[in-house]
């Protein structure tokens, strides 16, 4: 069972909804905490996403389609999910885009969904840009996120 998350989660976690809300493009929604189905028998709840505009409201589950983005904040009872089977699976299901953003320091890791396949034949991300100070994309969108704007 994963515990409960900190309020200092929490505080980042809310701060990168509300970064993302503010710069991605209108055909782009963040959310937070909202559950995606990856397969038939797994589903994950990234704690923020970027998903495609226009979905209903009162969606509770998404498609892998529907998403662009997960996020990841690693907290100490969630290292090795956090950095490990959560991309593995994200990637799996064909989620474009994954950050897993560490604490104490704040570190953002990007990753995109590469070429290379991995032992089960799946596609894997690969690290885009890594920094505890600018993270500059061109993927899903234009950004440009200064990481002190994500600090509590």
């Amino acid at each position: 069972m994963t515990p409960s998350p900190t309020l200092g989660h929490q505080d980042i976690s809310s701060l990168v909804w509300l970064w993302l809300r503010a710069h991605a493009p209108a055909h782009l929604r963040a959310a937070q905490a909202v559950g995606v189905g990856l397969s038939h028998n797994t589903s994950r709840q990234p704690d923020v996403l970027l998903c495609r505009a226009g979905l209903p409201s009162d969606r509770s589950r998404l498609r892998p389609a529907d998403v662009v983005l997960a996020v990841a904040f690693v907290t100490p009872g969630t290292r090795r999910v956090d950095r490990f089977a959560k991309p593995g699976e994200y990637a799996a299901a064909g989620i474009p885009f994954y950050w897993r953003i560490e604490q104490d320091p704040v570190h953002v890791y990007a990753y995109r969904l590469g070429d290379r396949i991995g032992p089960g034949g799946e596609r894997q991300y690969e690290l885009v840009a890594d920094s505890a100070e600018l993270i500059e994309l061109t993927e899903p969108f234009e950004v440009k996120l200064p990481v002190s704007d994500i600090v509590p």
